[in-house]
């Protein structure tokens, strides 16, 4: 371990409505309509609040999910949800996803300025760009962009809904003419009182990592090593240093799936009785759609093909994230393991994101382990089923966090903006 240092972890949840596996929603704390009710939201706030958790993330979604992988295939947007939050809540963070891809710079940045107003500085955005056929085909579009495109388009995205902004301070016109954007306009919304909301970043392309090192206040990363997390925060970090930033500006959360128990036995059972009353398939439909491959066509007692390897890194291939078929890549080429036993180790290391099966003293020893490592400035972490999950967070792994010096008592700042910087310190050197 490296000498302790100052500041703390940042902790997120990503709230993914009922929690991240497809049988949350058989959870008795539920009901069929919870993701509708508006007490469901208002006590998520509540109990992130009671835990002084720096934000809660929701993602926006542009089409129906797959219920064979998706736990939450229908939602609502995410910045009217945290709207409604922000009136029953004081402190945390509320971070909405919104695809570049299908929005209007406008628009978005209005949206969001105006959840950063109805919350007194707490909005954030976290940028994604939209990969799927069928969210393209829902605005009237044949098929996504390619990649390259996309990418770019979300770069130049960013600068306008950046320009807009600053034109609610200013009182002058943003004047943009791009690629992608032509306009000469301003906000008619006020200017933001943490200077203006918090930009986050999901991709894990090298373009992605590329924009978040130059433009984002953070980084949902997805990883699943702490060797693969340790060398992609160093990038996203380089990448702030050569835009003229502190690396300290840009704060990198990796995703970490969570089943937690009293013992680790009942941390397994549970996240194996979860997974056993999903779909039989879920394992195999939630790795293809990961990796752009269709993994029920390989055999399950034989290593990953080394041509399903080498697609799964090829920024070439069109099919899933980047981020996550980088980490799945790493974590396959570690253990080398057949494609049966990948799928049974995912229930409890995740996919795409990292897992996690433990007791929430082996959870603060994970966060702790991460953090003075260099691989982390904190996590973004998903229950498996939320309606208990996160009072589980907020309850026991943030007291452990407390005592070892890692996480704060109170809240010391009121805008999202002022919890990141209040979690800056002084970062050790990694082993």
């Amino acid at each position: 371990m490296s000498n302790p240092r100052e500041g703390h972890v940042l902790l997120g949840v990503n709230v993914l409505v009922l929690g991240y596996l497809p049988a949350a929603w058989q959870s008795e704390l539920l009901h069929k309509d919870s993701f509708l009710d508006p007490a469901y939201w208002t006590d998520i706030g509540a109990v992130a609040e009671r835990g002084t958790l720096d934000a809660i993330f929701l993602a926006d979604s542009p089409l129906l999910g797959d219920p064979a992988y998706d736990a939450n295939a229908g939602r609502l947007d995410p910045t009217v949800t945290w709207s409604h939050v922000a009136a029953a809540t004081e402190h945390v963070g509320l971070i909405a996803t919104a695809s570049s891809t299908l929005n209007d710079p406008y628009d978005l940045a209005q949206r969001l300025l105006s959840l950063d107003h109805v919350s007194a500085g707490r909005a954030g955005w976290n940028i994604v760009t939209t990969r799927n056929a069928p969210a393209a085909q829902n605005f009237g579009l044949p098929d996504m962009p390619p990649r390259e495109d996309r990418y770019d388009r979300a770069a130049e995205f960013v600068d306008v809904v950046l320009a807009l902004w600053e034109s609610a301070r200013t009182g002058q016109e943003a004047r943009h003419h791009g690629d992608f954007f032509d306009l000469d306009a301003r906000l008619r919304v006020p200017p933001s009182r943490q200077g203006r909301p918090v930009l986050f970043q999901a991709g894990g392309s090298p373009k992605g990592r590329a924009l978040a090192g130059r433009k984002a206040d953070g980084v949902f990363a997805a990883e699943l090593t702490k060797e693969g997390a340790i060398k992609h925060y160093r990038e996203v970090k380089q990448h702030a240093t050569g835009a003229g930033r502190s690396p300290e500006e840009v704060k990198i959360l990796p995703g970490l799936l969570l089943s937690l128990g009293s013992t680790e036995e009942e941390a397994r059972r549970r996240s194996d009785e979860l997974h056993d009353l999903g779909p039989a398939s879920y394992s195999v439909q939630w790795l293809s759609q990961s990796i752009g491959i269709d993994a029920s066509r390989l055999d399950l007692d034989e290593k990953f093909p080394e041509d399903v390897l080498a697609a799964i890194v090829d920024p070439r291939h069109a099919g899933g994230s980047i981020g996550f078929r980088q980490s799945i890549y790493e974590q396959i080429r570690r253990s080398k393991p057949t494609v049966r036993e990948y799928l049974r180790q995912t229930r409890y290391t995740g996919s795409g994101h990292s897992g996690f099966v433990g007791t929430p003293e082996q959870l603060a020893d994970h966060i702790e382990d991460w953090y003075r490592s260099g691989a982390a400035d904190g996590f973004n972490l998903q229950p498996d089923v939320l309606a208990d999950g996160l009072a589980v967070i907020a309850d026991e792994v943030v007291p452990l966090l407390r005592k070892r010096g890692l996480f704060r008592h109170e809240y010391t700042t009121d805008t999202l903006r002022g919890h990141l910087r209040a979690a800056s310190g002084r970062r050790p050197t990694a082993a």
